[in-house]
């Protein structure tokens, strides 16, 4: 049997509004306790950049609040959420579009940014309006004097902002922008993560003052630590081994230059004019050639050509803004106060063209590091609280890192924390949860973790050396003027003699071989630390033995036992 049948088949399309909308859960809106968390990271983020970006030490307020209506439905309850900063805030021309258009925004350009996609703001606003259908107040002042208002609605077929209200007020000189949204969410599973975004966020960027209000009206504050700030990132220019097809077709299109020589140097990052003509010499074009007469054969051939050249020269992370060590450990001490810290900065490296720069840090002990490893990642001073299991620093420190080599006990309690700033983080979701396994990633992740593995061990080695020298001098104190009464009873003197100088000295000689154990404490090499702290063991090993020798003696007490320790003398 043989059926047929005609079927008219249409075609659309849908705005990026319209395809959030519908797919909300790629940009971590998938349930409402992430939701509620994704909005207030997004927008928090959004402050911190603007004001790293001036050159401003940021002031940003989070408070949460339950709807005037108190509607729920099922485990959601209706919240209002408000961030301010005191940012260099957006101008009336483009504040409409800045939050009310997705795809639109500061940064799509090659730098630096906690944000990559121009969306997150926007999104928290779509979703806020898909589950209460209330319009986002944002006010905003860009010049210190007028203060701009705006209530709006996204029209998400159109993709684009629907003023309500717009009015202005005199500012006080102050600028900033603020943004109150109306969302459902849950707040009660997501007080955790929130909580512990906003920790972690102060440990990377200690030079900002932080407030959270929750619902309850509970305010919690992350004072600023330092006033040192990292060096705003600047834009660069694409590296050659980083350009594909589309991306020369855009330059070429754009580009007013008219020769190719000229073209590569204006155009590509790290590339003169020696190295152009190389180029285009092994490429086979002509370095007078003009770029807009390059064939699609041409521009595949002129690419395929750019990924084989071997004399570009690596990306300069001139343009990118790690944290520093000192920066680094003010947050660390600040939010973790460890009794030990490290921290390993590794030179920039690159993949697929893109410069990136690895900042490790490890924190041992004290009060607020519970047992056991715990990892705290961060990219482009960003939090990363979910899905740590598939992220590339849970697989390197998990997986590639033999613990047992350097002589840390299973629970120590251990804080190591990864940050990979880069112009263009190699995130696997939009979400921006957790980075891709990226060779280059990956090896130079496991050389900073094993840099300040090291550290560690040979701080627990000298800490383990130090509690048994303590030890023994108790012992030395214990016994010695025990030794020191038996003698002159002996001797038949009345004057004891002076034993204190033999503690003094003994005293002095064990902090002249800690300062002699920390001098030897090697940097560089795994081999010279196995070393340093084998000595350590075997001197640890003597002098236990000689510990157990003396505790094996009667312990001097009470009178009787000291007679009959001075009779056995």
């Amino acid at each position: 049997m043989v059926a047929s049948a005609s079927q008219k088949v249409t075609y659309s399309e849908i705005s990026p509004s319209e395809f959030f909308y519908r797919n909300r859960d790629l940009a971590g809106f998938s349930n409402p306790s992430r939701a509620l968390y994704t909005s207030v990271r997004e927008l928090v983020e959004n402050s911190l950049d603007a004001c790293e970006q001036a050159s401003i030490l940021p002031e940003v307020e989070c408070k949460i609040e339950a709807g005037p209506e108190a509607s729920k439905a099922g485990d959601q309850l209706q919240f209002i959420l408000t961030i301010s900063d005191n940012g260099p805030g957006i101008e009336a021309k483009h504040l409409p579009n800045a939050f009310g258009r997705v795809f639109y925004g500061s940064k799509y350009k090659l730098k630096q940014s906690r944000g990559m996609f121009g969306m997150g703001g926007t999104m928290a606003i779509l979703y806020a309006q898909i589950t209460t259908n209330k319009a986002v107040t944002i006010s905003s002042c860009f010049d210190g004097k007028i203060i701009h208002t705006l209530d709006m609605l996204i029209d998400i077929q159109e993709n684009k902002p629907v003023i309500l209200r717009h009015e202005t007020k005199e500012s006080d000189g102050k600028t900033g922008t603020s943004v109150r949204l109306t969302l459902m969410g849950d707040y009660l599973r997501a007080a955790q993560k929130i909580q512990d975004y906003f920790k972690q966020t102060a440990v990377v960027t200690p030079y900002a003052d932080i407030s959270l209000i929750d619902p309850d009206g509970k305010v919690t504050k992350y004072e600023r630590a330092t006033e040192a700030t990292p060096p705003p990132p600047t834009e660069t220019k694409p590296h050659p081994y980083g350009i594909d097809v589309e991306a020369l077709r855009r330059l070429i299109k754009l580009s007013q230059d008219q020769s190719l020589a000229k073209f590569m140097t204006a155009n590509f990052h790290r590339v003169g004019d020696k190295t152009a003509e190389k180029f285009l010499s092994f490429a086979g074009f002509e370095k007078s050639a003009k770029p807009k007469s390059l064939s699609n054969e041409d521009v595949v051939k002129f690419v395929n050509a750019l990924h084989q050249f071997e004399e570009f020269l690596p990306p300069d992370a001139s343009c990118l803004s790690p944290l520093g060590e000192e920066i680094m450990n003010a947050g660390i001490m600040k939010e973790l106060q460890p009794e030990f810290v490290a921290m390993s900065v590794r030179p920039p490296s690159a993949y697929s063209g893109f410069p990136f720069i690895v900042e490790v840090g490890i924190a041992y002990g004290g009060k607020q590091i519970p047992q056991g490893v715990r990892l705290l990642r961060f990219a482009n001073r960003i939090p990363l609280l979910y899905d740590e299991a598939n992220d590339v620093a849970f697989k390197v420190i998990n997986d590639e890192i033999d613990w047992k080599r350097y002589r840390i006990p299973q629970d120590a309690p251990i804080a190591i924390i990864t940050h990979v700033c880069s112009t263009k983080v190699p995130y696997k979701t939009v979400g921006k949860e957790y980075l891709a396994d990226r060779p280059e990633l990956e090896r130079e992740l496991k050389n900073a973790t094993r840099d300040i593995l090291r550290k560690l061990s040979t701080f627990l080695a000298r800490k383990g050396s130090m509690e048994f020298q303590k030890k023994k001098l108790n012992i030395y104190g214990k016994y010695l003027p025990l030794i020191a009464r038996f003698a002159t009873e002996l001797a038949g003197q009345k004057k004891y003699p002076d034993y204190k100088i033999l503690l003094k000295n003994q005293v002095q000689e064990e902090e002249e071989r800690a300062a002699e154990v920390s001098a030897e404490a090697p940097k560089d090499t795994q081999l010279s630390l196995d070393a340093s702290i084998d000595r350590e063991n075997k001197t640890l090993e003597t002098e236990k033995d000689s510990e157990r020798f003396s505790l094996n003696e009667e312990a001097p007490g009470d009178e009787p036992e000291a007679e009959e320790e001075r009779d056995a003398f």
